[in-house]
């Protein structure tokens, strides 16, 4: 398959009713945040938009964080409608009705788990088959095959992407995944640049106020606590580097945190890594990038990842592993480094980027490859019906 990351040419430019079906606020984590995002690109570019969210998006047995609402407060000028339950499908018929009343131009979901296949599916079908006027229904698809496997998810899947007209993809290897269940038209766009947390601050302030050694070398992993991101090669890394390398862990654990602390005692790390193990509100992100020196992304399976566009937004460099779309983001050696999933790679990336000094270098190609991860980018793909 073919991909172009240049915006197209043949944007449509005449203002269009979108409705963008994704989770916002006040449910919390990476998608909400960033479909609230595009919703207001979408607006700068003169369209209107309205956002049909959900009002139960997972069932308790599906979640294991604490909660799935954010204190933070509405995003300005989104009007955000809470209704969809992900699992009554007499409210799935309401949804869609309610849709199809909108008279939307385009309908832009976002779609990241096959259990939302149903639901989304189902209330696609409906918007469509009682709006007033035509409208074209453009998925932005995370994932399609999930990072941890159930029964099912192919079956929704599938019956999700019966509903959709045309896809848009983060990741070229999601692109991939989709041409398993038809041949309908796939459009690259990497993911922009996470632009919402405010500005850096100084390295010794965020450290301050975050309570951690002001002068050692200082690694970060952000984000909730899965096995597929690896946290564990991290740990097992650190134990090859120097003694004077810190880390931090900053994020939620959704699985039994004993397996990563046995790792921290049998190598005798509890004075060179500092959990901060609840979820971050937005306010808060700025401090963690602000002090780290380099962000630490040691996944197993991975599509695309918010946590690099938060990097690039802060100008941190990364470590990533070469899997999935990580290596589309980041380049090795110039803004940051692609390694392999092994705790000896990892390492050997961290140790070259503090006693080889690379972090001005690497900076500067942080600030230089930032340029090409724009909201605008990624607004003209969604727009465009003609170019795959």
């Amino acid at each position: 398959m073919r991909y172009s990351n240049k915006p197209s040419l043949k944007m449509t430019t005449s203002a269009k009713k979108i409705v963008v079906l994704s989770p916002a606020h006040p449910l919390r984590g990476g998608i909400a945040a960033s479909s609230e995002r595009l919703a207001q690109a979408l607006q700068e570019s003169g369209n209107q938009v309205v956002i049909y969210s959900f009002s139960l998006q997972y069932p308790a047995f599906l979640f294991p964080g604490k909660t799935q609402l954010t204190d933070d407060p509405a995003p300005e000028n989104l009007v955000i409608k809470t209704r969809l339950n992900s699992i009554n499908p007499f409210n799935w018929i309401k949804t869609g009705l309610e849709i199809a009343r909108e008279k939307p131009d385009l309908i832009v979901v976002r779609f990241w788990l096959p259990f939302m296949g149903p639901s989304l599916g189902t209330v696609l079908r409906i918007a469509r088959w009682f709006s007033a006027k035509k409208c074209r229904v453009t998925a932005l698809v995370d994932n399609i095959i999930p990072h941890e496997k159930r029964p099912g998810d192919r079956l929704f899947a599938r019956w999700f992407v019966g509903a959709c007209d045309d896809f848009v993809v983060m990741s070229k290897s999601v692109g991939e995944e989709i041409r398993q269940f038809t041949r309908k038209k796939v459009r690259f766009s990497p993911h922009p640049v996470y632009d919402t947390y405010g500005a850096p601050v100084h390295a010794d302030e965020a450290r301050k106020e975050l309570n951690l050694p002001e002068s050692v070398p200082l690694v970060l992993f952000f984000g909730f606590i899965r096995k597929y991101k690896g946290l564990d090669l991290l740990l097992e890394a650190l134990n090859h580097t120097p003694p004077n390398i810190h880390a931090v862990v900053a994020g939620e654990c959704y699985e039994d945190w004993a397996f990563y602390d046995s790792i921290i005692t049998k190598h005798g790390l509890s004075g060179r890594v500092h959990l901060y193990q609840d979820f971050i509100p937005a306010d808060l992100v700025k401090w963690y990038f602000s002090a780290a020196d380099l962000v630490v992304q040691p996944y197993r399976t991975a599509t695309q990842s918010g946590i690099s566009q938060i990097a690039y937004h802060f100008e941190t460099p990364m470590v990533v592993t070469n899997v999935g779309g990580l290596p589309e983001i980041v380049s090795d050696r110039i803004s940051g480094y692609v390694v392999p999933p092994e705790p000896e790679a990892i390492a050997e990336a961290i140790c070259d980027f503090f006693e080889g000094n690379r972090q001005h270098a690497m900076i500067e190609g942080v600030k230089a490859e930032k340029k090409r991860f724009s909201w605008e980018a990624l607004v003209e793909k969604i727009l465009a019906q003609d170019n795959p």
